[in-house]
């Protein structure tokens, strides 16, 4: 029997406003990031996703909602603010915790947290840095071919890869 294929999209915020005088954690998003998070949600309308967890940043809650409009759905929404600061490992700690009948899981968060994500878990030929970094609204799509619980540094394969921009 084979194992099961879990997928792993990962959402960096779309590009936020640097207009406010808000704290960076209420910081939200600028006119072309509103943009690019619902050209993101065409993108992410192509998936079933069973759970969401997001970072509790404006602009990270921002980009989600805005996905929604473009499409994007989530059978379950989790905002955490632990995301917000998180290391790697620490994401990788979560996502181990997520039930079996998950198979597609949406990230949303910060650099550099994210782009050092997919890299971990995805061969170095294929991690963001490689292939020209994790900009503001890059989408990457990773398969994993096992239980979350055993996901770990190179168990991943980055399947999808794609910078969302609603002006081309």
């Amino acid at each position: 029997m084979t194992a099961p294929v879990k997928t792993l999209i990962v959402l960096r915020h779309a590009k936020s406003s640097w207009q406010t005088s808000d704290a960076d954690h209420e910081r939200p998003l600028s006119d072309r990031g509103l943009q690019d998070a619902a050209v993101a949600g065409k993108i992410l309308s192509e998936y079933h996703i069973d759970y969401l967890l997001s970072s509790t940043a404006t602009r990270a809650k921002q980009t989600w909602e805005q996905a929604q409009t473009g499409g994007a759905s989530a059978d379950v929404a989790v905002f955490s603010k632990a995301i917000y600061h998180a290391w790697p490992d620490e994401i990788i700690s979560e996502l181990r915790e997520l039930d079996a009948s998950v198979r597609v899981a949406l990230l949303i968060g910060h650099q550099p947290t994210l782009g050092d994500l997919v890299a971990s878990l995805t061969s170095p030929n294929q991690s963001p840095q490689h292939l020209g970094g994790f900009p503001t609204c890059a989408l990457a799509v990773l398969n994993h071919p096992g239980e979350w619980q055993t996901l770990a540094e190179g168990s991943a394969t980055l399947a999808r890869f794609e910078i969302p921009r609603a002006d081309q």
